[in-house]
């Protein structure tokens, strides 16, 4: 109900704006460029993003240290704290990350967005960047109709630069003229009064606007012309600190719950950081005025001391949390428990995923993960053997009770499997758009290991009524050669268990593909046997049928766990991929010449 008053509220306002003054179009003219530009900005820095960036992430954000450093040095180059936050709630919750790294991350990103106000404060009231924004915005519209990828991404940040440096203008030039109509002055508020006043509306901005930089240019602009006092430009920048938080949070309503805890930090940080800064107001004011004397910032340029306040209080709340990080963690953990997962409802999928093509498929590969962990236990029980008794290191046959599992393999289909490789599914023909062809392939092998698990499934269904029935049988001959099928399924799973610990280790990988090898002289000799059984009335003819079906749906159940384990397990490592791809090679040259 709210979002729906939202945007006629807003509409409204303006056209009330529009017909009282046209010094107000002018500024809202130049606030919608300014967000213009902001989005070009992101869509080129997104451009870079489909490898380098996560890379660095995950290699700088093993401590609160590092993670606190990457939120700082991304958000200045990026100038977008609230990229940064959406590209961090993405990779938790892919499960790229985890949430005491996110917290530092998002710590840094408030500090490393200041750089922002300086930039503004300290260019863009002293130069005409208009006569900049022109040549920005003619080469950045060139490159964005390149084909190039990075020649597109390198457009996108030029035109972007060129739309805020646009926006910066028109706002100055409609705040100058709108000291000549009305004078914001006489609206002034003093004491703490004016201060929550003030800070309550610099929150209301940056939530409309969503970008606190967009808040930050009105306040400086409105600062250079007189038309708010210093104390009012302050409190409104502790408003846009807190309000800029409802980009992480829009971001974590369509992530899973390590996201919604990330935006939650986020949240907690910056009111906090707000209450410190709104209780310590004049306290900050003075240590602004002892800073900026020591920078050689007159004591009349209060744009460049709001920048100066704007740095002090984001560094005083990080320094006030970060010994709480720990306790903020633990906090947020209780206050919002993962809710129990259902077999068939995925873990690592979400839309926020879908941004950057690495994050979707890290996501997409650990869902697939998910999927044969549930897969795990059906196979299992469908061949009558403990999971307890594979991933230990006895012998299967001798902890093998003879005794058939009760298992409803269709109903732990439907329950497990079935929905979840159809959300596997469908989140992959989403994730496909803008991918790389290297990116295309890697999905498409992850498809199709989930589809090796399901058709594993099926095939395990379609044996498990006779194994159940000649594990326990009268002839000898019948039992052995099931229970033989049953254990070598068994430690194919065991074999599977072994690669995935090793993080696919050569020599685990070459056992794997061996199983091929073993499977397929396993079931050469098993037909002689059943011809020999038949031969010598050792089995009838009914049941020679069932054991060479049901060899046959042991046969394909090996091939596709060995081929899923192969691209789960060893796919990601590209090195012992090619090893084992160039293995491959040598065996079919051997093939051919020795025939």
């Amino acid at each position: 109900m709210l979002r729906k008053t939202i945007l006629p509220t807003i509409f409204i306002f303006l056209v009330y704006g529009f017909w009282v003054s046209p010094d107000f179009k002018v500024i809202s003219a130049g606030i919608a460029v300014f967000l213009f530009g902001m989005l070009f900005l992101e869509q080129g820095f997104e451009a870079f993003t489909g490898g380098l960036l996560e890379t660095i992430l995950q290699r700088t954000t093993s401590s609160i240290w590092k993670s606190l450093g990457f939120g700082i040095v991304s958000t200045s180059l990026m100038q977008s704290s609230s990229l940064v936050s959406v590209i961090t709630i993405s990779f938790l919750g892919a499960g790229l990350i985890d949430l005491a790294a996110g917290i530092g991350i998002i710590f840094g990103a408030n500090l490393g967005t200041t750089t922002g106000a300086w930039l503004i404060a300290g260019l863009g009231m002293k130069v005409k960047i208009s006569a900049y924004a022109m040549p920005m915005l003619v080469f950045g519209i060139v490159l964005v109709f390149q084909k190039s990828k990075s020649l597109k991404g390198i457009g996108y940040i030029l035109a972007g630069l060129g739309f805020l440096f646009l926006g910066i203008h028109f706002m100055k030039e409609g705040f100058e003229a709108f000291r000549d109509t009305i004078d914001l002055t006489r609206f002034a508020v003093s004491g703490y009064g004016g201060i929550l006043l003030f800070t309550l509306l610099g929150v209301a901005a940056t939530v409309i606007m969503q970008s606190s930089h967009a808040t930050l240019v009105i306040i400086i602009t409105a600062l250079a012309t007189q038309q708010i006092t210093y104390e009012n430009g302050l409190a409104l920048a502790i408003g846009a600190n807190v309000g800029t938080t409802i980009t992480a949070i829009l971001g974590s309503m369509s992530s899973n719950i390590q996201g919604k805890r990330l935006a939650g930090a986020h949240l907690i940080f910056n009111m906090v950081t707000g209450a410190i800064a709104i209780a310590f107001i004049y306290q900050l004011v003075q240590l602004v005025d002892v800073v900026s004397a020591m920078l050689g910032i007159a004591g009349d340029n209060y744009t460049l001391k709001l920048a100066v306040f704007h740095t002090i209080f984001n560094l005083i709340g990080i320094l006030a949390m970060l010994p709480f990080t720990k306790r903020l963690e633990h906090f947020l953990l209780r206050a919002m428990p993962q809710k129990e997962i259902t077999l068939d409802k995925p873990i690592y999928l979400n839309d926020s995923s879908l941004e950057l093509a690495d994050v979707a498929l890290e996501a997409v590969h650990k869902e697939t993960i998910h999927l044969y962990d549930n897969a795990y236990d059906i196979i299992s029980h469908g061949m009558s053997l403990h999971r307890h008794d594979i991933e230990s290191e006895k012998n299967l046959e001798e902890l093998d009770s003879g005794k058939a599992m009760t298992i409803d393999i269709q109903g732990e289909y439907e329950k497990g499997i079935k929905g979840l490789y159809g959300e596997i599914i469908e989140f992959i023909s989403k994730a496909n758009s803008g991918m790389t062809p290297e990116q295309v392939n890697e999905m498409f092998q992850l498809r199709s290991a989930g589809q090796n698990i399901v058709k594993a499934i099926k095939h395990t269904q379609h044996m498990h009524e006779n194994l159940s029935f000649y594990i326990t049988s009268d002839n000898k001959h019948m039992k052995e050669e099931y229970n033989i099928l049953r254990f070598r399924l068994g430690s194919i799973l065991r074999r599977l268990d072994e690669l995935r610990g090793s993080a696919g280790e050569l020599t685990d990988a070459i056992r794997l593909e061996a199983v091929e090898v073993e499977t397929d002289e396993h079931e050469v000799e098993l037909r002689e046997k059943i011809h020999q059984y038949i031969r010598e009335d050792k089995i009838t003819s009914e049941m020679a049928t069932s054991l060479i079906n049901d060899a046959s749906f042991a046969y394909n159940i090996s091939k596709n766990l060995v081929q899923m384990g192969l691209t789960l397990f060893v796919g990601g490592d590209k090195e012992l991929k090619e090893t084992m791809t160039s293995l491959d090679d040598d065996d079919d040259m051997g093939e051919k010449l020795s025939s």
